[in-house]
């Protein structure tokens, strides 16, 4: 078991520690604590990915559209072109 590099043996001092400094009546409650500010983490983090990707989905549509759009563009500059060019001038 390896969390943060933090193995077994290392996770048992800090909680022997942990003991000694807070008392065996406050570890619960500082636990709990400790449990909604990393959900609230998460959470956050959940969401900035859902709407990261949401904003790159609407980037990657908007880029579709317009390489659909911009031959057309071109075509129909160029036709409009030769109509101008192919007209008689006096």
């Amino acid at each position: 078991m390896n969390i943060f590099g933090i193995g077994l043996p290392e996770m048992g001092l800090i909680m022997v520690v942990a003991l000694l400094i807070f008392g065996p009546k406050k570890l619960p409650e500082i636990g709990r604590s400790l449990g909604k500010t990393i959900r609230s983490f998460q959470e956050a983090s959940n969401e900035f990915q859902t709407e990261f990707k949401r904003e790159a989905e609407q980037l990657e549509e908007a880029v579709k559209t317009t390489a659909e759009l911009e031959p057309k563009k071109i075509e129909s500059a160029k036709s409009q072109q030769d109509t101008a060019g192919s007209s008689p001038t006096s």
